[in-house]
């Protein structure tokens, strides 16, 4: 039996990062991870890497790029208050599920 991973943010969403070495930075989540509880927020945890030449990249060197952080570093941003938040889910009479923050009750937009 498969256990779904289900992650609290999504591609799109704006983070605040609480915890590790970029604590206190922001950014838009680029790419999530769910089988290994990660995400690539946009800035944070920057990495290089030395590039052989490729014929994409026919100059090589050196690259950098967003290395994935675990989930639980991160915390969603509300829009209308921009500042970290946890979130409730509702369902709305239609079936539609909405994203509520818990600090202004407002609803969080989907990316």
């Amino acid at each position: 039996m498969s256990k779904r991973n289900k992650l609290h943010v999504r591609s799109g969403d704006q983070v605040h990062v609480i915890a590790g070495n970029y604590k206190g930075a922001r950014g838009q989540v680029l790419r999530a991870i769910p089988s290994k509880h990660q995400i690539v927020v946009e800035g944070v945890n920057m990495r290089k890497r030395h590039q052989a030449p490729t014929q994409a990249n026919p100059e090589g060197g050196i690259i950098t790029f967003e290395a994935p952080i675990h989930v639980s570093n991160v915390m969603l941003i509300d829009p209308s208050s921009d500042e970290p938040t946890r979130y409730r889910n509702r369902i709305d009479a239609d079936g539609t599920k909405e994203r509520i923050s818990t600090k202004s009750g407002n609803p969080i937009p989907r990316p």
